[in-house]
């Protein structure tokens, strides 16, 4: 084999000879790829890590079903277990995985950059000449039983149900802070607001339970989803059929690869689906779609509730984090609530394409898996990263300005509300009406109208009686 320049070697693939970089591990394939899409900018659209670690933990665990099976020699499939840890302890890096995200849309490319990086790191392991395929075999060994079909699908599932783990985990975080949040706001009385306008009361602690049950109700729509997502493709090979693949390599894969990351892992039911469709990853983004609405409404309900502080709702105080203006002194914005509000835009942005690419399954395989694959790991990260912040740069140091809410709760006409069962809605509107037009009180009106005394207006005006349903009344 010719040595190729100074600092190249030469590699080969079925299509010939190509020089690669004499210090990294990845071979032609590796290299066409490169060179053929040299797409955005560098290191910012490159397959994520943690596609590139999961597809190190499918050639782990398929060098160990296959040599369970007694198809691939043991010194072979040891050598590639070793060189796939090496890879998942971070020895071997980055730099030899260079693939861009828009490549071909089976993710054939970062399967064969795995392939090769295994490969050539076995090989020097065994004492052979790296790029020689000998005695450890890309395609042969390191990728046997397998094809890029139902590899990257599997890489994907595994990468996305990992990281998941972390969401929740964030997620129950920002739970928690909320709820005791409620708790401690539980005596908090405050005006409620509907089409952003005065309506009846309700405690903080109230509009705080809300917030924590969305998103308990977004684990549990995530968590559901990810029942799917531990279904893995591997097995069905190019099509579906399983062609190439030792009989019960499937299910003894799905075992080794639960084994390894204490995930429940399973073999999908069915191959076919699992190659030609990617309704579980679109799924997944639809509840992650579900759960940036949820981040979206609570952030923007409590930086307008924390608006002012002098001159909009003043409700909330939040924690001030970082000056708001280059021009304004003393200025502090609700800096926390715009970043979850943005990484929400970003989300619902990605559930666009991540929609649309799903249905693009063309016949036994859908070609658009890298995006997809991509753009679910991305909207989980964010999320995950959006949570986390919220709950510590703002949740847990948000005070009530307790005499702000008490004077708007004071001044709010809609306490007339608790009038409806006693005087009739007709007679309660006209009390609001003439408030509200002669900037009187509520009792004045009702007193100057003759419709109940002092005594009994204070009696059934009561903001802490207006916080649950009550006893039937006989209207006056």
């Amino acid at each position: 084999m010719e040595p190729g320049h100074a600092g190249r070697r030469i590699e080969t693939d079925s299509m010939g000879a190509v020089e690669v970089d004499a210090q990294l591990l990845y071979g032609a394939q590796t290299q066409r790829s490169i060179d053929n899409f040299p797409i955005g900018l560098p290191g910012v659209e490159r397959m994520p890590q943690q596609i590139v670690r999961s597809l190190a933990i499918v050639k782990r665990a398929a060098a160990l079903t296959n040599m369970q099976l007694g198809a691939l020699k043991p010194e072979l499939g040891n050598a590639i277990v070793s060189a796939a840890d090496e890879v998942l302890e971070g020895v071997l890096g980055p730099q030899h995985f260079p693939l861009v995200i828009f490549q071909t849309g089976s993710g054939t490319q970062s399967n064969m950059n795995m392939n090769e990086v295994l490969s050539n790191r076995a090989i020097q392991v065994l004492g052979g000449k790296m790029g020689s395929k000998s005695p450890c075999h890309p395609n042969d060994h390191v990728n046997m039983g397998q094809s890029s079909n139902d590899t990257f699908p599997t890489a994907s599932h595994i990468a996305v149900a990992m990281a998941s783990t972390e969401l929740l985990a964030n997620l129950l975080e920002l739970q928690q802070d909320l709820e005791a949040k409620s708790q401690d706001f539980a005596d908090i009385v405050k005006i409620g607001r509907t089409h952003t306008m005065d309506a009846v009361p309700l405690t903080l602690g109230q509009s705080f339970g809300a917030y924590a049950h969305q998103v308990s109700k977004s684990r549990e729509r995530i968590e559901f989803c990810l029942g799917d997502i531990y279904e893995l493709a591997q097995g069905g090979t190019a099509v579906g059929t399983g062609l190439n693949s030792v009989r019960g390599f499937d299910v003894l894969f799905a075992e080794q690869v639960a084994l390894y990351t204490g995930l429940p892992f399973k073999t999908a039911p069915n191959k076919f689906e699992a190659l030609g469709g990617c309704d579980a990853l679109v799924n997944l983004q639809g509840a992650l779609t579900s759960c940036a609405s949820a981040l979206h409404k609570i952030a923007n309900d409590i930086r307008f509730l924390g608006s002012g502080p002098r001159c909009s709702l003043g409700e909330l105080l939040l924690p001030e984090n970082e000056p708001g203006s280059s021009i304004m002194p003393g200025k502090v914005n609700p800096t926390s609530c715009e970043s979850v509000t943005q990484v929400a835009a970003a989300v619902l942005g990605a559930q666009a394409a991540v929609a649309f690419a799903g249905a693009q399954g063309h016949f036994e395989l859908n070609v658009y898996r890298p995006l997809i694959a991509s753009e679910v790991l991305r909207s989980v990260r964010l999320l995950g990263d959006a949570a986390s912040m919220f709950s510590r740069n703002c949740v847990r140091g948000i005070v009530p300005n307790v005499s702000r809410i008490a004077e708007l709760v004071e001044k709010s006409l809609c306490l007339v509300t608790a009038l409806n069962p006693v005087i009739g809605y007709d007679k309660a509107a006209e009390i609001a009406k003439n408030a509200h037009k002669a900037g009187t009180t509520l009792k004045q009106e009702c007193l100057q109208l003759g419709y109940l005394t002092a005594d009994e207006f204070d009696f059934y005006v009561d903001p802490r009686k207006m916080l649950s349903a009550q006893d039937a009344v006989s209207k006056k």
